[in-house]
């Protein structure tokens, strides 16, 4: 007999409540420290990042220069890969990803090192992938991994799943549980947003084009981060109405985006190829909260054990520093040093110049490009952007930079590399969308606070 559904034990609320009550306290409560909005997980990071900024750099070196080895290993070695299984799984040879390792690890190398073309070397290309992006995804991601279980493996996600469950549905035609999602994003970073649907739809959570939707839509850029890109561009005083523009322009992308190709061309199907059939909520009349109550306790009662937990840990870090970090920095640098080096994006800047004209934006030839360049790292419209003199350019450049979430330095890297059917040309669709629904509303709202 169970007695999670029968009758729910002490330790069954137990092993629900002390695991979940942690994990939201760690990854979902706003606190104030030194005058800054930040969460547990982000304190925590930032001051293991602080601490050890270069020795993270050095082994991040390591671990990319290391995935390159291990992946020819294991091309020419059945008996390595037999052996080392619970690496070889994600670093098999693929020509694409095996490139963008390959130049991860020239990069980081030359980089580390002082040794090659300032286009390698430069505090603008891998500097800021491997001194300043690095750090923070591979702290970020790798204190996630550790700590995500306590949300998603001992009841939390059941409970809120199922008291979500017609408010997602009914407005996003998403599962409930997807608010986690949403949330870890919010209070977190974009790249632990990625993480969770990824693994929600790999343990067949969501279907594919549920986990598309949630990762491009509902991966929202931190409080924190969305508080640096405001006082760094001049605009810190303008952050309560900068921050309720970036929620109202993300519930309206997230109503329209999905409705709209990529998006609505995926089909509605688990990770095993089942369809999913009939809805996913429940019928207007019934109690939600004994429910999610009852689901969230069966859940606790058959969580992993933790000889299990540990286990998927170890695979989720090694994936994380051995498959997704190189790539990161392969795909990170070469967008970098394009915005950098070259004119490809003042000519994809040029065409749109005449439209932030016609909305009455000054300085519309230096703004343009940042329209764009934030699909390579969305720290790149505030670094260019501060030296607008309009206050209203950067309010609108600092608005869309946040709002368009796919930037492939981290999150755009992490859709593609993850097995949600959602590849390079996708992902820059969906930017583009975004783009296009995010920049006349913070035109507007602009326009009516300056």
């Amino acid at each position: 007999m169970n007695d999670s559904t029968d009758k729910p034990s002490l330790n069954n609320w137990l092993r629900f409540l002390l695991p979940s009550v942690i994990g939201v306290l760690f990854f979902l409560t706003p606190l104030v420290i030194d005058d800054q909005v930040t969460i547990g997980m982000a304190w925590f990071g930032d001051l293991f990042i602080d601490n050890f900024q270069p020795q993270i750099v050095q082994l991040a070196g390591l671990f990319i220069v290391s995935s390159v080895l291990l992946t020819l290993l294991f091309a020419v070695s059945s008996a390595a890969k037999k052996k080392l299984s619970f690496l070889s799984n994600h670093l098999t040879f693929h020509p694409f990803w095996f490139t963008m390792r390959l130049f991860g690890a020239i990069a980081a190398t030359a980089y580390i090192f002082q040794i090659g073309p300032e286009f390698l070397t430069g505090v603008a290309t891998s500097g800021t992938t491997l001194g300043n992006l690095i750090p923070i995804t591979m702290t970020y991601l790798g204190i996630g991994a550790i700590f995500l279980p306590l949300l998603v493996d001992f009841g939390l996600m059941e409970l809120v799943g199922v008291m979500m469950s017609r408010i997602f549905d009914r407005v996003f035609g998403l599962p409930g549980r997807s608010a986690i999602d949403a949330m870890a994003s919010w209070m977190g970073s974009g790249p632990v947003g990625v993480f969770i649907t990824s693994q929600q739809y790999e343990r067949g959570f969501y279907t594919a084009r549920e986990a598309a939707v949630i990762c491009t839509n509902f991966s929202v850029v931190s409080v924190s981060f969305s508080l640096v890109v405001i006082e760094y561009i001049g605009l810190g005083h303008l952050f309560i109405p900068y921050y309720f523009s970036i929620i109202v322009i993300g519930f309206v992308a997230a109503l329209i985006t999905p409705r709209l190709p990529p998006l609505n061309r995926i089909a509605d199907n688990f990770i095993d190829g089942t369809a999913a059939t009939g809805s996913r909520t429940f019928d207007p009349g019934v109690r939600l909260f004994p429910i999610a109550i009852s689901q969230a306790l069966e859940r606790a009662a058959n969580a992993p054990r933790p000889a299990d937990l540990l286990q998927r840990i170890g695979r989720n870090v090694s994936e994380i520093w051995l498959s997704l970090i190189p790539v990161v920095m392969g795909l990170g640098t070469t967008a970098l040093i394009l915005a950098e080096y070259t004119p490809v994006f003042d000519w994809l800047g040029a065409p749109i110049a005449p439209i932030l004209n016609l909305f009455q934006l000054d300085e519309a030839q230096a703004a343009a490009p940042l329209m764009l360049v934030g699909f390579t790292d969305m720290y790149l419209p505030a670094l260019v952007g501060v030296n607008i003199n309009s206050e209203l350019t950067r309010f609108v450049v600092a608005t869309v930079s946040v709002t368009q979430l796919i930037y492939m330095s981290e999150v755009g890297a992490l859709i593609i590399k993850s097995k949600i059917p959602l590849g390079f040309l996708n992902v820059a669709q969906v930017f583009l969308l975004r783009t296009l629904i995010s920049f006349p509303i913070a035109v507007l709202i602009g326009h009516l606070l300056l």
